[in-house]
């Protein structure tokens, strides 16, 4: 037989010999005694309820289950618990699980090829990442970060994020995070957030560059493949957007086969059960913009098509439309993702000072906290790093040739360059890598390139990798691909990049002949310092720049290269002359002023405040420190004209004058208001009074409140004249703002109809918490109108009424809203000509309310009818804490009333009774409700007519009361008994630490007294015996008993007719036995 003729045979034989192998495989596969039990938790994710109802049926058939176990099955609750059960029978009746496989093999192929293959792709891919990041650790610069595994869940991307730079936005906001910003774990990123809310398709994240998204990805990364979080996810695959500039051209397949190289990854990624997470960190590093709009759409995940087009394709869910999406970005790249793509946003948070290293030392912070603009800048993660490492170097030094950097620029440049605040700087040590690293970083910061291959460096002629102790070595890190060993370099931070490209241009300008913003086109003669810097100015200027404010950081550190600090620390090695710099700095400062006071009459923009920074940088502070005094001393008034709005707009970011609130009384006009509009958008706490506010000036602040990004918490518009009409749009704003919690307009004149209309805002608002109107002629009907609001609104926690002629009839209206409304804490009625007729009513609402803690009665007129009716209210009340009673017609008959209530009341720890007609009757009255009542803490009985014998009553209760720490005695005609007796209960009381007996007749018994009790007494901390008749043996007395006595604080002995002599002799006698007391005499 000729020998060829056996070769079909022979082809039979292996392909009949390679078929019963992989039947044997199988073979052997199912017999694996562990495999059911191995694939449980495969089984419980990928059986769905139809095929278990199948599979059961097969099992009864082939009596591997009764109908016993099948029913039981059938019985339990969720589909993980009938599969967990199913494993477990079968587990006894079919230990290898022979019998399931080749049931699903056979009738369900997709579900056994995916429970079969999903381990053996998942945990090596898994171990692979853990290796990866392990690596990394090991062996890449880590540049410090945000480490937290929280993200902030916001509602999407603000226009101030996405026009402005980075650190623009830092700035404006202080370096706090969003105002409705809800925390988000990691374990919570890409999982519903309610019951009935679904997962998200496509989660954005933002955040400014050093914030710490990276560092985010690593984590989420390191947490997955260790199964810490989302044992549901089969696949995360992380994916450096810069990796992906080397392509022009890629398909789904391709693309994913770079990151999971693994056999039959296909099975899990396409399949509807598995659920996988594409994670696209940097969407900024893409060479080529992504265009939502026009990228052509298709569905072929074997189509080759260009890397812009197929994220976008993903991301639209044309390709791979059963993945979940993670897309990180700086805001203004994020901004580009069409919103009805987005189905939620995060930001990552902004550390606070709380959680700063605990290596840094007290000393940097106390310095930093003297910066205000170094310190805001702290709070992004990267810079914090930058600045820390910097002024902790330097502090260690303790050089005094060496001056702490008070600006960004300094601080950039000892950073970069270490050697400059040694003794030894080699001439030339900065010139040298400004010819490699700065052009490098100018001209990518042009182009908006921040991430860069070998080649790109080497073209640019720096050394790859960077040597030890080099310019390089510092600025520069490597980052790793995630799919290869490919690896990309980049500056530590933005700002770094930014810092060098301005020295390059700096250098660059000074023998520079042509415009040095085209690093290879032909351009216009370019000659001088004057013409380059201007060519700077203007290009930031521009629109395509200034969109994002790209060049904005770039030009404050050419400006802040010009500083005298920054001459003095870099202008010998740059070979820069100090004639040459102050020529330079006199220039750039004109330029700047010019730019500044050339948009006089605009609305100031972040530009113009650009701008303005740059002139700190530069350290010409004449300017700023002018306005800033002003600001401070409320004498703006008539100055808000050039560019002083510009410069007031950079102070309202940087000066401590704005820390705690905006003051901008007495200097607002309908002119200045408007071209201030966009800045204070961003201010928390407005304090705008007595500006004299008309219709036009009203409509303004209500588009102020209306808009998106308004950050105002509190304002106040105390005295501005604002009527009805101007509490219109005012009250249109509170209809959409979200963010006013506190608004004050006292002072003004809406009547009875502006506050209607301020009414129906309120119903439907649901953040303000505290509103205060006093004194603007609301009248009953306003006070009506404020009740219907109560009665529905439960937000309001603070309302203030006082002197708005309410009468009884408004008070009635009130009363009723406050046996529903017990979300109210805080209520004033003063001055409102309230009498018994409305007490009666308000008191029978404390009877049942169960939310107001504090009630503000004075100056009205409650008469011993209307004490009545309280006292029975006191009886009953359980949440009422201050009351305020003084300035009415209580009398004793009253007041005593009030003390019998007093005895069992159990929540009153504030009660004022100044001015009631009150004498010694009622006194007596009170001191018994003292000796049982342990609550009370402050008792105000000034101008009462108490006499000693009242005041004697008071002190008996003092020996036995331990909870009164504050009494008014001031003007009620206590003499020397009265003293004495107050005296003596001081030597036992320990819990009194304020006691005024200002206005009364004590004399030198008196203050004898008094010194004998301050001896022992050790819980007094203020004692005011002014105008007391004490003369100059009682201040001596009382001086000589401080010297034993060192917890008092504060003593007062005005008008006790010293003289100035003796008041020096009896000041020096008190500072020198008790040093820490305050004494006014």
């Amino acid at each position: 037989m000729d020998r060829h003729s056996h070769i079909p045979w022979q082809e039979y034989c292996y392909l009949d010999l390679k078929s019963n192998a992989q039947k044997q495989e199988t073979s052997k596969r199912m017999e694996d005694p562990g495999w059911l039990r191995r694939h449980q938790t495969l089984l419980q994710r990928f059986l769905s309820t139809s095929i278990l109802v199948n599979v059961v049926h097969h099992m009864r058939k082939a009596d591997l289950l009764s109908a016993q176990e099948a029913g039981l099955i059938q019985k339990m609750g969720s589909l993980k618990d009938k599969v967990h059960l199913l494993v477990e029978l079968l587990s006894v009746t079919d230990p290898h699980g022979a019998a399931l496989q080749a049931y699903l093999q056979g009738s369900h192929l997709t579900e056994f090829n995916l429970i079969t293959v999903h381990d053996s792709v998942v945990r090596p891919y898994k171990d692979a990442l853990l290796q990866r990041l392990k690596e990394d650790d090991n062996s890449s610069l880590q540049v410090a970060g945000n480490s937290n595994s929280t993200l902030l869940l916001i509602e999407c991307v603000s226009d101030l994020q996405q026009r402005e730079h980075d650190l623009v936005q830092v700035s404006v906001n202080r370096g706090a995070g969003p105002l409705h910003g809800r925390v988000l774990g990691l374990d919570k990123l890409i999982t519903p957030l309610t019951r009935v809310s679904t997962a998200p398709r496509v989660t954005l994240t933002i955040g400014v560059a050093g914030s710490g998204k990276s560092r985010m990805v690593r984590r989420f990364i390191q947490l997955w493949s260790a199964s810490q979080i989302y044992p549901e996810l089969s696949l995360a695959i992380p994916i450096a957007c810069w990796e992906l500039s080397s392509f022009d051209r890629l398909s789904v397949e391709r693309l994913l086969r770079l990151y999971v190289p693994y056999d039959n990854v296909d099975v899990i990624i396409f399949n509807e059960s598995c659920k996988v997470l594409l994670i696209l960190d940097g969407l900024e590093e893409f060479r080529q913009s992504l265009d939502f709009a026009d990228a052509p759409p298709t569905s072929d995940p074997r189509r080759e098509i260009p890397v812009s087009d197929l994220i976008a394709n993903i991301v639209r869910g044309n390709l791979l439309p059963g993945a979940t999406l993670w897309l990180l970005s700086r805001p203004g790249t994020g901004a580009k993702v069409p919103a009805g793509l987005v189905d939620r946003v995060t930001e990552a948070p902004s550390p606070s000072q709380t959680n700063t290293p605990e290596d840094v030392s007290s000393q940097v912070w106390t310095y930093l906290n003297s910066q205000k603009p170094l310190l805001i800048l702290s709070s992004v993660p990267a810079v914090c790093h930058i600045i820390i490492t910097t002024l902790s170097r330097l502090l260690k030094l303790e050089s005094d040739a060496t001056p702490l950097p008070r600006t960004l620029t300094e601080v950039y440049a000892h950073y970069c360059w270490p050697h400059l605040s040694g003794s030894e700087a080699p001439s030339g040590g900065i010139r040298k890598p400004l010819s490699t690293l700065g052009r490098l970083a100018f001209y990518s910061l042009l182009r908006r390139r921040y991430t860069f291959s070998e080649t790109e460096l080497r073209t640019y002629g720096v050394d790859v990798p960077p040597q030890g102790g080099t310019l390089g070595c510092r600025i520069l890190q490597r980052r790793q691909s995630w799919s290869s060993d490919s690896m990309a370099w980049q500056f530590t931070h933005t700002s770094v990049q930014e810092f060098m490209g301005a020295l390059f241009y700096y250098v660059s300008l000074r023998r520079g002949m042509f415009d040095l913003f085209s690093e290879s086109a032909v351009s216009w003669p370019r000659i001088g310092f004057h013409s380059h810097y201007r060519s700077a100015l203007q290009k930031t200027n521009q629109s395509d720049a200034a969109a994002q404010g790209n060049l904005d950081l770039f030009m404050r550190f050419l400006s802040g290269l010009l500083s005298p600090a920054a001459g003095t620390l870099l202008g010998g090695s740059l070979g820069v002359v100090h004639e040459e710099q102050v020529t330079q700095r006199t220039t750039a400062t004109t330029l700047l002023q010019n730019a500044v006071t050339g948009t006089a009459g605009d609305a100031v923009s972040m530009r113009s405040v650009a701008m303005v920074t740059c002139l700190a940088e530069l350290q010409q502070g004449e300017w700023l420190r002018s306005v800033e005094d002003d600001l401070i001393n409320c004498s703006l008034r008539g100055k808000l004209k050039g560019g002083v709005c510009a410069v007031l707009a950079y102070l309202l970011q940087v000066s401590d004058a704005c820390t705690e609130e905006t003051q901008l009384s007495n200097c607002l006009d309908s002119s200045s208001l408007k071209r201030l509009l966009p800045q204070l958008l961003y201010c928390s706490k407005l304090r705008m009074e007595n500006n004299e506010f008309k219709e036009g000036t009203m409509e303004l602040l209500g588009s102020l409140l209306s808009a998106k990004e308004c950050h105002i918490q509190m304002l106040s518009l105390a005295d501005d004249s604002i009527s009805s009409k101007g509490i219109k749009p005012l009250s249109r704003a509170l209809l959409v703002n979200r963010t006013l919690t506190s608004l004050d307009l006292r002072g003004n004149n809406i009547g009875a109809k502006g506050a209607k209309t301020l009414c129906e805002a309120l119903k439907m608002n649901q953040v303000l918490v505290s509103v205060n109107l006093q004194n603007n002629h609301i009248e009953d009907e306003g006070a009506r109108a404020l009740a219907e609001v109560l009665q529905s609104n439960r937000k309001l926690t603070t309302l203030n009424v006082s002197s708005n002629h309410l009468g009884d009839l408004g008070t009635v209206a009130l009363a009723q809203a406050l046996m529903v409304n017990h979300i109210l804490h805080r209520l004033s009625l003063q001055s409102n000509s309230v009498s018994d007729r409305g007490i009666k009513a308000l008191s029978h609402a404390l009877q049942s309310n169960r939310g107001l803690s504090c009630l503000n009665l004075r100056e009205n007129s409650i008469g011993v009818a209307g004490a009545k009716d309280i006292a029975k209210a006191l009886k009953v009340n359980t949440c009422l804490r201050e009351l305020d009673l003084t300035a009415n017609l209580l009398h004793d008959e009253g007041v005593t009333a009030i003390a019998e209530a007093m005895r069992v009341n159990r929540a009153i720890t504030s009660l004022h009774l100044q001015w009631n007609f009150i004498k010694a009757g009622a006194a007596k009255a009170l001191a018994q409700s003292l000796m049982s009542n342990t609550c009370i803490q402050l008792l105000d009985l000034q101008e009462n007519a108490l006499g000693d014998n009242g005041v004697i009553a008071l002190a008996c209760a003092l020996r036995s009361n331990s909870s009164l720490s504050v009494l008014y005695l001031q003007g009620v005609s206590a003499g020397k008994s009265g003293a004495i007796a107050l005296a003596d209960a001081l030597v036992v009381n320990e819990s009194l630490h304020t006691l005024d007996l200002r206005g009364n007749s004590i004399g030198m018994e008196g203050a004898k007294a008094f010194s004998s009790s301050l001896k022992n007494n050790r819980s007094l901390r203020s004692l005011n015996l002014q105008e007391n008749s004490l003369g100059m043996d009682g201040a001596i007395f009382i001086a000589t008993a401080l010297r034993g006595n060192h917890q008092l604080t504060y003593i007062n002995l005005q008008g006790n007719g010293i003289g100035e002599s003796g008041a020096k002799v009896v000041s020096d006698a008190i500072k020198a036995g008790a040093p820490d007391c305050v004494v006014d005499i």
